[in-house]
């Protein structure tokens, strides 16, 4: 169902795309993702057209301009493990430049719309950090452009799980339209692995079983998600981070879980808000 997509091995110090779908390749309808890699002093220069797109400094720092305001330099962390991001959400119609300030990569993601929403710089301060599950089910999130902060379609996540834990999980479903319970969405998960060597696994099974796959996940790769639940576990002794990035039939993260798994999210101890 080409739901893995591995990144383009680009030779060390170089710059170009590491990884990139677009709707028309992801058999969807709305999220385009790719994730680049600047050299120092490298500039690209952009336009958002009929899309809305949210800028997640992946690690590095930019200087942007824009024809919405110069945002001037974006950018702390050194990689995904370092800390909250910085990320930018530009409203369709926008042109905008970026120059690496040193070594620089960047996730772009987009949905079109025509609805404008003003352009602004999510700094670390403002995403909101969430210690989600329990015991070896515990993960911790990081809000970047969730439901309640001004966009059309997209919302933005990163996932932070531990050596050996699970993640997405209990698992859950958003492929049906029946709010407020559960939203179409589409959904990108995008991986980094905090060592050399390092990998996860990713379940995608959908409640008749039509779907049943388990993919290995490795640094760098992505994996689309366009119906069925999908958790996800790190290997032990590797730490796994990935991006979500999601956009539907609402904005809004409302999903079903897996109801044979119910019993584990009722033994939690550590209650969620």
């Amino acid at each position: 169902m080409n739901l893995l997509h591995r990144p383009n091995r680009l030779p060390p110090d170089s710059s170009g795309t590491l990884v990139s779908v677009d709707p028309a390749r992801a058999g969807w309808e709305l999220i385009s993702f790719e994730v680049l890699r600047l050299g120092p002093g490298e500039r690209r220069e952009r336009d958002t057209g009929s899309a809305e797109r949210c800028l997640v400094f992946l690690g590095g720092r930019a200087s942007v301009e824009s024809s919405e305001g110069d945002f001037g330099e974006v950018g702390e962390r050194a990689e995904v493990f370092g800390g909250r991001c910085h990320a930018l959400y530009l409203p369709p119609g926008t042109r905008y430049a970026l120059t690496a300030l040193g070594e620089l990569e960047l996730a772009e993601a987009s949905a079109p719309t025509s609805a404008r929403h003003p352009a602004r710089h999510i700094r670390p301060a403002e995403v909101a950090i969430e210690e989600r599950g329990d015991g070896n089910a515990s993960r911790t999130i990081h809000h970047v452009l969730p439901p309640e902060r001004p966009a059309e379609r997209l919302m933005v996540v990163e996932v932070f799980t531990p050596s050996g834990n699970w993640s997405s999980y209990p698992p859950h479903k958003h492929d049906e339209h029946r709010p407020p319970h559960e939203h179409d969405l589409e959904e990108i998960y995008y991986f980094r692995v905090d060592r050399p060597g390092g990998w996860g696994l990713q379940r995608i099974y959908t409640p008749d079983l039509r779907i049943d796959e388990a993919v290995v996940v490795r640094d760098g790769d992505l994996v689309l998600v366009r119906e069925g639940y999908h958790p996800v576990v790190a290997a032990p002794g590797f730490n796994v981070y990935y991006l979500n990035v999601l956009a539907g039939s609402g904005r809004s993260m409302a999903a079903s879980d897996d109801p044979e798994l119910a019993f584990v999210r009722a033994s939690w101890k550590r209650p969620e808000r």
